[in-house]
């Protein structure tokens, strides 16, 4: 099958910024490829089902191979192409520890998500994209990660986190400078303090952190701020823009006195 509407692929869509990007995206009028952890059961279904057939969900694993070839092989035979990839799949540490008590595992768990699913996902739809023909405008697809302020910021007692998102960073920076020149614009955002199921659990001391001025727009940004800037990086908008980072955090970055 083959829709005339663009598609693509998004991860780590059963929640937050995944599932925001998700909804406008079809909103938009593309169609789109959906991948998360989670099973598809009644709540994940009811999720889905307002996008009807302009959304296949499929059940994966970022950090597996198989779900990754899975997840293109079902988006090739759904809608017969691939024209955008957004990676937002991600994880925290399950234990917050300081980085002189780092696990392997914990650095195993986080890295293999956030940094090799991204890196060899990308690798894979990128090929394909290869494959594909350039529009009116010279573009074969677009890719958009999702890092975060982690990248650049310490945060000690989730180092890897903050590893694993450099990486994305830097992988963000190799893809766009070899794809520059076929027609793949790559592009990564950095989110600032996201209400998520991710930052939940750490509710309390960001609410004070924001209260006390760390963010100058003084409120958490929400998934739908970082679904908008997604879509103005693949629908076109910004064709001549490649290899950039682009920070949506309220203003966090600024260095004041």
């Amino acid at each position: 099958m083959t829709s005339s509407k663009k598609n693509a692929i998004v991860t780590g869509a059963a929640g937050g910024i995944g599932y925001a990007t998700v909804k406008l995206l079809i909103e938009s009028g593309f169609t789109v490829t959906a991948m998360d952890v989670r099973n598809a059961d009644e709540t994940v279904e009811e999720m889905f089902r307002p996008f009807g057939k302009d959304c296949v969900y499929v059940r994966g694993n970022l950090a597996d191979s198989a779900s990754r070839q899975s997840l293109v092989s079902t988006a090739l035979d759904t809608f017969g192409r691939i024209d955008v990839l957004c990676n937002v799949a991600g994880v925290a540490p399950k234990v917050r520890r300081d980085i002189l008590e780092m696990t392997e595992e914990s650095y195993d768990f986080v890295t293999d998500i956030n940094t090799k699913g991204t890196l060899f996902l990308t690798q894979l739809v990128a090929n394909q994209m290869l494959k594909q023909e350039r529009d009116e405008k010279g573009i074969r697809g677009y890719i958009v990660n999702i890092s975060s302020c982690s990248a650049y910021t310490s945060s000690t007692s989730r180092g890897e986190y903050c590893i694993s998102k450099a990486g994305v960073t830097m992988i963000t920076t190799l893809f766009a400078d070899r794809l520059a020149s076929e027609g793949i614009p790559v592009n990564e955002i950095c989110p600032g303090i996201i209400a998520t199921g991710m930052t939940a659990t750490v509710k309390e001391k960001y609410d004070n952190l924001i209260a006390n001025g760390l963010v100058p727009a003084g409120r958490w940004g929400c998934p739908e701020d970082i679904a908008k800037v997604v879509l103005s990086l693949c629908d076109g908008t910004y064709g001549y823009t490649t290899g950039q980072s682009v920070i949506v955090d309220g203003g966090m970055h600024i260095r004041r006195l």
